[in-house]
């Protein structure tokens, strides 16, 4: 039995440098804690993080040798979200848990029919498109908030 590469250690984004390799995941797939995944070029290993993380486009997992992978988003079915008031258009998305990458002349979203007919109510475009999703991390720190553990916040004290 040939044993895999194992990345325990994750850098963010802008913290390290020299990627050796790149893995394709899905908004879905970069949450992750214990799984098998295979680097672009055709490597296998190992990820066992010590707790659930969202990892986003541009961090690194590190092998046991040293060895970096970038994390890239992969292409995904999106819907491209327009209209007048884009803020009142996110906070809604927002109302609802659904996370949502915010650029200066649309939100994108992931494709849900439900999420669509009702920003299509509330007279938005929506546009279907495939594309990485990168979405905003929470409101107290990096990546999604599962849970309301606010320790770590500005304010924390």
């Amino acid at each position: 039995m040939t044993e895999l590469p194992l990345a325990q250690t994750f850098h963010r984004a802008g913290h390290w440098s020299d990627a050796a390799e790149t893995v394709l995941l899905d908004y879905e797939g970069r949450f992750l804690r214990r799984k098998r995944l295979q680097t672009e070029a055709g490597r296998g290993f190992i990820v066992d993080l010590e707790q659930t993380t969202s990892l986003d486009q541009g961090d690194a997992l590190e092998l046991g040798d040293g060895t970096l992978v970038e994390i890239r988003a992969a292409s995904e079915e999106i819907l491209i979200v327009t209209g007048e008031s884009l803020a009142r258009l996110a906070w809604h998305i927002g109302n609802r848990h659904t996370p949502c990458q915010i650029q200066p002349d649309c939100l994108v979203i992931q494709r849900d029919p439900v999420i669509r007919h009702m920003l299509e109510h509330l007279g938005a475009g929506v546009a279907e498109a495939v594309g990485a999703f990168t979405p905003e991390g929470g409101a107290y720190g990096h990546g999604r908030t599962h849970s309301h553990e606010h320790g770590h916040s500005a304010h924390a004290q």
